[in-house]
């Protein structure tokens, strides 16, 4: 198929010789106007454009930034009978390719023609190269090049095709969930089904029926039968997030399902066999849990036939730029904003921060300077006040409401323990996650505590 030029020039007869010229080797349209221009490119393909410098009234270095702003790849030839230093040389920082003076030697035009096609077919195959370098590095999109994740991508590479349980430990934010996915969609079980279940974010009387399902008629409210998220894993995963936070009790028939490899729904006696692959997460230390008799020991061996530890951003700070750089890219395509950067002071603060929050909390720091910031280069003071070197105002005021509570000598513990929950509940307007956070708790035992005080 022949490359599509498009030639935007506001004289007629110019759009007309340039088509006569080279109509022969490529597809021509042609737009007087930048609207129509522009229109052109949004409905189909185009592979290169002449551009006239000035177009009527319009500039034609406006409708070059219109132009990469719509479509960043796009290759553009300047037109111009005003041969200028400055105006060629801003052409050039705004994208174009080259420019060519009027009059138009034909010749010369279809050389340069010529050179801005290959260039364009060259850097699409040092995209293509660099995206296959990328994956190669990471699994669906878990992006890593430190020997540290090197381990981790290795141990999802002979895994994938085993149906061996797998516990994934890492603190908050380090990717356990996109371990488990890549071990799915990586695997041979792919084209099953991926069920996830948050063990912490389930009330617990909920819990067991979520995975195991119910009969019609099993309890209050059971109106008509439901599938647990086990069964709806059948052939495929079923990933247990937060696989600490289950209650004891319901841990025994976990490890029944796990032996048995069949469950049954609350309400029936009929087992259902099950082909699931079971991996779990957890970012407390399990091992200790069971010596403090919160977990179960026979549990615990039956999920760890296979542990993968994820590290936290802290230890893999040679990935950072890596991901940096993929998030900038990501948040810029999603808010449709044009490919902004980070100026090399703030590009060196994001390396030395110290990411408490790991990999989401990096997520949330671009996001936050792609969508606030004015201009294509984000500076130190586009970043939130932490990553500036400032703690947030709320963990300052938070930790002195909390540290200046009057206790009156003789109170109880619980009594100390409540007003502690109380104040900091009051302090944030009763947002839970920030609360667990400051109280160094899991929000179910938030939800919990404050259920155990009834605290209104």
């Amino acid at each position: 198929m022949k490359p599509h030029i498009l030639v935007i020039d506001d004289e007629k007869a110019i759009c007309a010789s340039l088509s006569f010229a080279l109509e022969d080797d490529y597809l021509i349209s042609t737009a007087t106007d930048p609207l129509q221009g522009l229109r052109i490119v949004k409905e189909r393909p185009v592979d290169l454009i002449l551009l006239d410098l000035r177009i009527g009234g319009r500039n034609g270095l406006d409708v070059l930034k219109e132009l990469k702003q719509m479509a960043p790849s796009i290759t553009v030839i300047m037109i111009t009978a005003y041969a200028s230093i400055e105006s060629s040389i801003e052409a050039i920082k705004l994208g174009a390719y080259y420019y060519i003076v009027k009059p138009i030697n034909i010749e010369e035009l279809q050389m340069l023609i010529l050179k801005a096609l290959e260039y364009k077919q060259l850097s699409y195959q040092l995209e293509t190269l660099q995206n296959e370098l990328n994956n190669k590095r990471g699994f669906d999109h878990f992006l890593g090049k430190s020997k540290a994740m090197e381990q981790v991508f290795s141990m999802i590479d002979r895994i994938k095709n085993i149906d061996s349980s797998v516990l994934i430990t890492g603190e908050s934010g380090t990717g356990k969930e996109l371990v488990a996915r890549s071990i799915h969609t990586s695997g041979r079980r792919k084209n099953g089904p991926l069920q996830i279940v948050n063990c912490a974010a389930i009330p617990e009387l909920l819990l067991e029926s979520e995975l195991f399902g119910y009969e019609k008629g099993a309890f209050t409210g059971a109106t008509q039968r439901k599938q647990g998220k086990w069964a709806a894993a059948n052939g495929g995963t079923l990933f247990l997030d937060e696989i600490s936070e289950m209650p004891l009790q319901l841990q025994v028939k976990l490890l029944r399902a796990l032996q048995e490899r069949e469950i049954t729904p609350l309400g029936s006696n009929t087992k259902i066999p099950v082909d699931v692959r079971i991996i779990s997460a957890a970012n407390k230390n399990l091992e200790q849990m069971v010596q403090e008799g919160t977990f179960r020991e026979d549990l615990f061996f039956r999920l760890n036939v296979i542990p993968i530890t994820v590290p936290p951003l802290r230890e893999r700070k040679e990935d950072l730029s890596l991901l940096i750089d993929y998030y900038l890219k990501k948040y810029c395509k999603e808010m449709e904003k044009s490919q902004k950067s980070f100026s090399c002071t703030a590009h060196k603060r994001l390396l030395e921060y110290s990411y408490p929050g790991n990999v989401r909390e990096l997520c949330n720091i671009i996001e936050y300077a792609v969508a606030l910031s004015l201009e294509e280069v984000i500076k130190v003071e586009d970043l939130p006040q932490n990553v500036q070197g400032q703690k947030p105002a709320f963990y300052t005021e938070a930790e002195e409401k909390v540290t200046n509570l009057q206790i009156p000598i003789g109170i109880s513990m619980k009594e100390i323990e409540k007003k502690a929950i109380a104040a900091t509940l009051n302090h944030f307007d009763w947002h839970r996650q920030k609360t667990a956070n400051i109280l160094k708790i899991s929000e179910r035992s938030l939800r919990d505590k404050i259920k155990l005080y009834d605290i209104k």
